[in-house]
């Protein structure tokens, strides 16, 4: 008579070694889908800053689709497009109620001129907690971008898309976020660029006394004291006039 212990061991080794195959084979057949959090890289290529108002909300045929009433959102982030990572700081101030959105998030950027709409880019985690106060998200994402949102082609619109065509063309990029109450946006605002690196966003490196970089910081320290953009920043290379 035979040895249960002898054909059951070999079996269930087998079994697994299947399913491990079958894990494998099923891992590699999915495609880059989804951004990564990730740590805060050394450097950044570019900066932007929102503000964020229900005025300039829109809704899908680009008509004014105002927010909720008093809300505002403060938008920072710092993009190394060398490494297709950007870091997010978020700020909603006055939202009310359940976010709700098509996409995997409520929280974009989207590829959308200002008073126009245009498809999203990146989804970024909500803002918390949802309640009366004010919401906050922060952390750092690497590519590729996926937004849950399908173009008229079948294609998620984070397809395709890269940090290096944010920067060559800022000023043609929304931020937002969507409510149950305000769908087409509660709050929304156009990518202003500012200088890079710096204390008070805690990217870049310390610049040198006397150097180029240095001169710009302090230039950006004049700018803090009178209250525009509240950065004290640095530029690591030339600005995009794109």
């Amino acid at each position: 008579m035979s040895d249960p212990h002898r054909t059951t061991r070999p079996l269930a080794l087998g079994g697994l070694a299947a399913a491990g195959a079958l894990a494998l084979t099923a891992a590699l057949a999915l495609p880059a889908s989804a951004e990564t959090e990730v740590d805060e890289p050394d450097s950044f290529t570019s900066a932007f800053t929102v503000m964020a108002t229900p005025d300039q909300v829109v809704n899908p045929e680009g008509e004014d689709a105002p927010g909720e009433p008093g809300a505002t959102g403060e938008f920072t982030f710092r993009v190394n497009s060398d490494l297709e990572i950007i870091c997010y700081d978020i700020t909603l101030t006055g939202v009310t109620g359940d976010y709700e959105s098509a996409a995997k998030t409520a929280t974009h950027i989207h590829a959308a001129p200002p008073g126009e709409s245009g498809p999203p880019r990146i989804a970024f985690p909500d803002p918390t907690p949802v309640g009366d106060g004010p919401r906050t998200s922060s952390g750092c994402l690497e590519g590729p971008f996926t937004t849950g949102i399908e173009d008229d082609d079948g294609n998620d619109t984070g397809e395709g898309f890269s940090l290096a065509d944010l920067e060559a063309d800022f000023a043609n990029y929304s931020a937002d976020s969507h409510t149950a109450d305000f769908v087409p946006g509660v709050v929304r605002g156009q990518l202003v660029q500012i200088p890079v690196g710096g204390l008070e966003t805690g990217g870049g490196g310390a610049a040198q006394e006397g150097s180029p970089a240095a001169t710009t910081l302090i230039g950006a320290s004049v700018l803090v004291a009178a209250g525009i953009a509240g950065f004290v920043v640095y530029r690591r290379r030339g600005q995009s006039t794109t």
